[in-house]
């Protein structure tokens, strides 16, 4: 049985909002989540990733998405912010669908929401692992296989 998930979807930057239907977010981030959680997805802009990955991991630069975790048990409460332009420039280089970049990214999100990291070679291998067979499970590419 999967656990529960209360789920805000906002996008400040609209760009991809036809590419992320509700239903969809929910199936990708269900096959990443172990325990209960309540997560807020946003779609922002460059501009505002980049002042988030600034004010707040001291880089200078937009990244593809952060994960603000608050609480891993019982219940995981996170906020996961994806930089619509980044994903979209990923995804082209990769030869990947958008859609496909985006799943990736918020089971990679969900994951470190839940704990996991890529600190050292081990939990990388570790996570990177673990995203590969969920994205295998949704039907998905390797992402660390292109």
């Amino acid at each position: 049985m999967k656990p529960t998930l209360s789920l805000s979807l906002q996008f400040a930057d609209a760009r991809h909002r036809a590419l992320l239907p509700r239903h969809r977010v929910r199936r990708w981030l269900h096959a990443a989540l172990a325990t209960p959680a309540e997560l807020t997805v946003r779609i922002v802009d460059e501009a505002q990733g980049r002042a988030l990955n600034r004010d707040y991991r001291g880089m200078d630069y937009a990244t593809n998405v952060l994960t603000f975790g608050y609480e891993a048990a019982p219940v995981v409460i996170a906020d996961l912010v994806l930089v619509a332009a980044v994903v979209e420039r990923e995804a082209l280089a990769l030869g990947l669908p958008v859609p496909d970049h985006y799943a990736h990214l918020l089971v990679h999100g969900a994951l470190h929401a839940q704990g996991w990291d890529h600190e050292d070679d081990a939990d990388a291998a570790a996570m990177q692992g673990r995203e590969t067979a969920l994205l295998a499970g949704l039907g998905l590419h390797d992402p660390y296989d292109l």
